[in-house]
C-alpha cells in the first residue's frame, strides 16, 4: 500500500510540474524508474504545395538532472491525428540544445529577439558552426522509428555542474515540412527540385549558399529551393484548405544517478570536405551540396532493392551515439 501511495504521489508531482505542457505523463516501470511524457509543439500553418521552415524556441522538455532514453516525433493536425507523408512530407526535424542568459529571459520572451543572450550547444560531431548541430533528428522515417537506448545507457542532460553560471538549459526545434497536396509532381516537390517550385524571378540573383556566395544557376535542388513560404507548382485547378500542424513528441527519461552510463552524439556529413592544417583536421560540411551523391544513393537503393526515402539531408548524415569517457 505504501509503495502504491508513493507511485501516486510521484505521478501527481510530475503532472503538477508539467501541467499545461503535456498530454500525458506516466511512470512506466517501478524497476527501471522510467518516466515518459508526450508534448505538443507550437502550431504552424501550411497550405497546398507550401513549404514551412520553422524554428521553435524553448520547447517543453523534462526538467532537472535527467538521462533521456528516447525522443520520438510525428506530425499531427489540429485534432491530434497523425498526418500521412503523402499529404505533408516531414523533410526534417532537429532538436537543438542551447543555453539562455537568465537575466535576459524576460526580454527574449517578450521581444522574440534571440540575437543576444543565448549560446548554442551542438553535438560532439565534426561539422563546423551551426551545420548539423542537433542531438536528435530525423526526417520522413520518423514515424515508427524507435530511438530507444537500452539500459544502462542514456543521454545526460541538465547537469548543474556543466551548465554555465547564470544560464539555463533549453531546447528548440528546427523543422521543415512540405505540404504536397495538389503538387504537380509530389515526389519532386518533396525532393526540393528547383524547377518544380514557384521561385521568385530574382531567386538566383539574391540567394546565397552556406559560404555566402550567390547560388549557382546549376543548382538544381536542395534546401535553398525549399525556403519558408515558397510553394511547389500545383495541378491546374487544384484548391485545398490551409491547415495548422504541430509536432507531437514523446520523451522517455530517468532521474540521473550513478547507475546510468552517459552517451554522446557524433553526427557526420557524407559530403564533408575534410582538409588539414598541419596535424589539425579542418571540416567543411556541405549538408546541402549533395544532389549528385543523393541520386547515386537513389540508384544504389534501387539496385539493392532498399526502401527509398527522398530526404537529402537526413539520408546523407550519419548519427553515432557513443559512450562518454
Amino acid at each position: 500500500m505504501r509503495t502504491i501511495f508513493k507511485v501516486k504521489m510521484i505521478l501527481l508531482s510530475i503532472m503538477i510540474l508539467l501541467f499545461g505542457t503535456t498530454q500525458s505523463v506516466v511512470l512506466e516501470s517501478d524497476e527501471n524508474h522510467i518516466k515518459s511524457a508526450t508534448f505538443l509543439s507550437e502550431s504552424f500553418e501550411v497550405g497546398p504545395g507550401k513549404v514551412a521552415v520553422k524554428t521553435l524556441f524553448d520547447i517543453d522538455f523534462p526538467k532537472g538532472h535527467i538521462g533521456v532514453k528516447s525522443f520520438d516525433v510525428e506530425v499531427v493536425d489540429e485534432d491530434g491525428n497523425s498526418v500521412p507523408l503523402y499529404e505533408t512530407y516531414l523533410h526534417h526535424w532537429f532538436a537543438v540544445k542551447y543555453i539562455e542568459n537568465i537575466t535576459m529571459s524576460h526580454y527574449i520572451k517578450q521581444s522574440h529577439d534571440v540575437s543576444n543572450g543565448i549560446e548554442y550547444e551542438r553535438n560532439d560531431g565534426a561539422c563546423q558552426g551551426f551545420l548539423l548541430p542537433h542531438h536528435w533528428g530525423l526526417g520522413g522515417e520518423s514515424r515508427g522509428t524507435s530511438s530507444n537506448l537500452p539500459n544502462p545507457f542514456a543521454v545526460e542532460l541538465g547537469n548543474p555542474t556543466k551548465i554555465k553560471l547564470g544560464f539555463k538549459e533549453k531546447w528548440l526545434f528546427n523543422i521543415m515540412v512540405i505540404d504536397t497536396r495538389g503538387a504537380h509532381d509530389r515526389k519532386g516537390c518533396s525532393e526540393c527540385r528547383c524547377k518544380l517550385l514557384n521561385l521568385p524571378k530574382d531567386f538566383y540573383n539574391v540567394t546565397t549558399n552556406i559560404n555566402g556566395q550567390l547560388l549557382s544557376r546549376n543548382y538544381k535542388g536542395g534546401l535553398f529551393c525549399c525556403q519558408d513560404n515558397l510553394q511547389c507548382k500545383l495541378r491546374n485547378g487544384f484548391h485545398g484548405p490551409m491547415r495548422k500542424l504541430s509536432l507531437r513528441y514523446k520523451i522517455r527519461w530517468v532521474d540521473w544517478d550513478e547507475h546510468q552510463v552517459p552517451l554522446k552524439f557524433y553526427i557526420l556529413d557524407l559530403a564533408d570536405r575534410v582538409r588539414s592544417n598541419g596535424s589539425t583536421p579542418v571540416h567543411d560540411c556541405q549538408v546541402d551540396d549533395l544532389f549528385n551523391i543523393y541520386y547515386t544513393l537513389q540508384m544504389i537503393s534501387k539496385i539493392l532493392k532498399l526502401t527509398y526515402i527522398p530526404n537529402t539531408n537526413i539520408r546523407l548524415s550519419i548519427t553515432f551515439v557513443v559512450v562518454s569517457e
